[in-house]
């Protein structure tokens, strides 16, 4: 029953929900006026999240700016990467995988080790039992990637009991505190999630130089037609970013970060 609960309330409270809330509104109410402005707040909820130029700009204010490899001191000992759909498996009996759409955290993971920006990669996240089981999780599969990649096994190490940011952050400051004490760390994870994540890590006791991957904002040319032409491609976005300020408020509530 909490399950049922959960998953409708993160609905309604989802772009998608309200507007769908705001139909239901429009369709059963008995005052016109009423009606009118309900229809009027889809209208320009829909528009606004369809819009190209507005959702860019509210990533790229909310996301932590990209940094130069070259610019990254040298000497971090850990570098912590997050997981959470970075490999897309089309089979899970597949011999190999497909690169999920924040493949990128643990594609700069790599690059800063052969870089020599840091020393080991710790990849923290668990997935289903049964996933984890088959080795098909996102951190066995990057691990595997990463060591076909030259990367010796001896220098990543594997947290999976973690199912969420917050667990993320608590259970690797207690392998970095027990196995790399004072050593410096960096954070590496998308971009619009590092507010969350950094929160938490420093909520743990740790704290974490940071290293942005995955970007959703771009450098984009103002035009008339990411102005004003509606993309429905957008709303996804929107909807992503969506739920990661809602993360980011229910964490803060919470005091996890």
């Amino acid at each position: 029953m909490f399950y049922f609960l959960s998953k409708t309330l993160d609905f309604l409270i989802m772009p998608i929900g309200l507007v769908f809330i705001l139909l239901a509104y429009t369709l059963f109410t008995a005052n016109r006026t009423r009606a009118r402005w309900s229809a009027g707040a889809v209208t320009l909820l829909l528009y606004v999240l369809c819009n190209t130029y507005l959702v860019n700009k509210a990533f790229r204010a909310w996301e932590y700016a990209p940094r130069d490899i070259a610019k990254v001191q040298s000497g971090h000992a850990i570098g912590v990467v997050l997981t959470g759909g970075m490999i897309k498996m089309p089979n899970l009996r597949s011999d190999h995988p497909g690169l999920g759409n924040h493949a990128d955290r643990f594609l700069q993971a790599y690059l800063l080790y052969k870089a020599g920006k840091i020393d080991k990669i710790l990849i923290s996240g668990a997935t289903n039992l049964r996933t984890m089981k088959l080795g098909q999780d996102d951190g066995q599969q990057a691990a595997r990637l990463l060591r076909q990649w030259g990367v010796p096994g001896e220098d990543i190490i594997l947290e999976t009991a973690s199912r969420n940011t917050r667990e993320n952050a608590v259970n690797s400051a207690k392998i970095l505190q027990k196995r790399f004490p004072g050593a410096p760390y960096i954070l590496i994870t998308s971009a619009f999630h590092l507010r969350r994540a950094v929160g938490c890590f420093n909520k743990a006791g740790v704290q974490v130089d940071t290293f942005p991957a995955d970007f959703y904002g771009q450098a984009l040319v103002p035009t008339l037609r990411n102005c004003l032409r509606p993309d429905p491609e957008i709303m996804g976005y929107a909807h992503f970013l969506w739920r990661e300020w809602i993360g980011y408020a229910t964490y803060k509530i919470m005091g996890y970060c």
